[in-house]
């Protein structure tokens, strides 16, 4: 499985992902907001203030909210 890499902010609940096998692209999180740990994340400044985890290879957030990198993988978009 390719590493994250890189990850920035892009608008909204979307952030551009690259990956070590040189995908990359935009992945929309709107819609995977759910539960509880994941609730804060909602809040748009709060959604910005993620992290690229040096050992996870995941962006998480500081309330421990992150998202598995193979589920970013499969889900990133080239955007048109």
């Amino acid at each position: 499985m390719p590493r994250l890499v890189e990850a920035r902010y892009v608008r909204d609940y979307v952030l551009w992902l690259r990956f070590s096998d040189g995908s990359r692209g935009e992945v929309d999180l709107a819609g995977e907001l759910d539960g509880p740990v994941f609730e804060p994340l909602r809040d748009p400044l709060y959604f910005r203030s993620f992290v690229l985890h040096a050992e996870l290879h995941t962006v998480v957030w500081p309330n421990g909210a992150d998202l598995a990198p193979e589920f970013l993988y499969e889900r990133i978009r080239v955007p048109a």
